[in-house]
């Protein structure tokens, strides 16, 4: 295989490559570099490629395996990491000219996390500034969805779902405060979970929202987001908001068996006159729920009747929580905010206190309603937004009132279970025909709090089954 095949290996299958001594590390480095060298101009993924330090990584994996040390599943394969988690010696920005000069001086958890599993950092990626989810923020320029370079890479982060879908890293970090792995996933034909709140630390992570922050991988395969996610998993005694829970082998816990399972079809996700979605969205859903029973597991509809206006729930929670953790920057440097930033910031700072008291009841009704659902169903399935990527608007501001609300409204797909806290899985199923090209479909599979497991078996016998995840981006 030539060092540019390299690149669209899984990295499950270049792990085992790297293992059985038919691949190096060092060439695969390399072959990624090179990728990133051709690509990145068009889709501006990564803000900072670290090519000398992973180099260097590549050799020690090298030295190593050749010494018969593997330090893990992830053993000399390259990833990307979102640039708000924090990398000791290099540049950690949040996409923002406030923090364009910020060098932390310790790794970020789930950065140690990568590294005991022996993956190799190739860079910091691209995102909106301060994980604030609207596509045109980033001080470092806008990154592209390679699918249909005007459309949304999914936000915020924007970078991790670019650099994967175009073969510029073999996996990546994200962070989800309300749907920043899933979305990205979701718009560039991925597999991105947010796994359950405290399942993860974030340790080293520069928050946006504290009680709704979660990192998650974003990933080609189910297996790959499987191991990844099990790299950076675990009890960290300086997060105290994680759980001291097992970890159980995600990547052994992927049998592909769904016979036994139960399956609630969210049925206000899949009502047209609710939330507005559309066919293409909708019958993706339902083609790849036929699939699933298909493959033994009961699927029925479920319905969810407080799922609709999660989104705004989530949205106040998000806005107060991240102004108020650094509410001098906002008075101090307003100028060096993006422009839609700047607003964002502002309007969080202008909510009431009894809104965001309001907007919590809000939350434990929900999590409740969602939490019961879940004692009868084993998974809950339904869109991941009411329609595919769509073409981003470079003009700053807001359009109107009307365009503001619905997208509160739509932010319900994904902000259910960023209150819910338990895990939610966003995986390609289909493609949608635009004009000369086409664009992903995405199904969102959601479980019990710390089941991760169950959720990536379903996405993962879903994906055996069909081929969406072999289609490549015309870039």
């Amino acid at each position: 295989m030539s060092n540019g095949g390299l690149v669209f290996l899984s990295a499950t299958e270049l792990a085992s490559k790297i293992r059985d001594k038919d691949v190096s590390p060092v060439e695969a480095v390399e072959a990624y570099l090179e990728r990133i060298a051709q690509i990145d101009p068009k889709l501006n993924a990564y803000i900072t490629v670290l090519a000398d330090e992973a180099l260097a990584e590549a050799r020690q994996s090298e030295s190593d395996i050749a010494s018969g040390k593997n330090n893990g599943p992830l053993h000399g394969v390259p990833v990307g990491i979102k640039d708000q988690i924090h990398t000791k010696g290099i540049r950690t920005s949040d996409a923002s000219k406030i923090r364009a000069d910020f060098v932390p001086d310790t790794d970020a958890a789930v950065v140690d996390g990568l590294k005991r599993s022996g993956a190799i950092i190739l860079g910091k990626l691209n995102m909106t500034e301060f994980a604030m989810g609207d596509p045109i923020t980033s001080a470092f320029g806008v990154t592209r969805n390679p699918w249909d370079l005007e459309r949304n890479p999914g936000t915020s982060s924007a970078g991790s779902g670019a650099a994967t879908a175009s073969f510029m890293c073999a996996t990546s970090l994200g962070e989800d405060t309300g749907g920043s792995v899933r979305g990205p996933a979701a718009n560039c034909g991925l597999v991105g979970i947010r796994p359950s709140w405290g399942r993860v630390s974030r340790f080293g992570v520069d928050g946006a929202s504290w009680s709704l922050d979660t990192i998650g991988p974003i990933s080609r395969t189910v297996e790959d987001c499987a191991v990844t996610l099990g790299a950076i998993a675990g009890r960290d005694p300086r997060d105290p908001w994680t759980w001291d829970v097992p970890v159980p082998d995600y990547r052994a816990a992927l049998t592909g068996d769904v016979s036994a399972l139960k399956i609630g079809l969210v049925k206000e996700f899949l009502d047209p006159d609710v939330l507005g979605v559309t066919e293409p969205v909708r019958q993706g859903v339902l083609d790849a729920a036929q699939l699933l029973a298909g493959l033994g597991a009961e699927v029925e509809e479920v319905s969810l009747p407080l799922a609709p206006i999660s989104g705004i729930a989530s949205r106040i929670i998000s806005s107060v929580e991240r102004t108020s953790l650094r509410p001098e920057w906002l008075r101090e440097r307003p100028q060096d905010f993006h422009h839609n930033t700047r607003i964002a910031f502002t309007a969080g700072e202008l909510i009431p206190s009894q809104i965001y008291y309001k907007a919590q009841k809000l939350r434990a009704l929900v999590r409740k309603q969602t939490l019961d659902a879940l004692e009868r169903y084993d998974v809950l399935a339904m869109p991941i937004d009411s329609e595919p990527a769509t073409i981003m608007d470079m003009r700053p501001g807001v359009r109107s009132k009307e365009a503001a609300i619905q997208a509160l409204r739509r932010g319900s797909y994904r902000g259910l279970f960023s209150m819910v806290s338990g895990p939610a899985l966003s995986v390609c199923c289909g493609f949608t025909s635009d004009g000369e090209g086409k664009l992903p479909l995405a199904l969102q599979l959601a479980g019990r709090p710390f089941d991760e497991a169950t959720v990536l078996n379903v996405a993962h016998a879903y994906q055996q089954n069909t081929a969406w995840h072999l289609e490549r981006p015309p870039i």
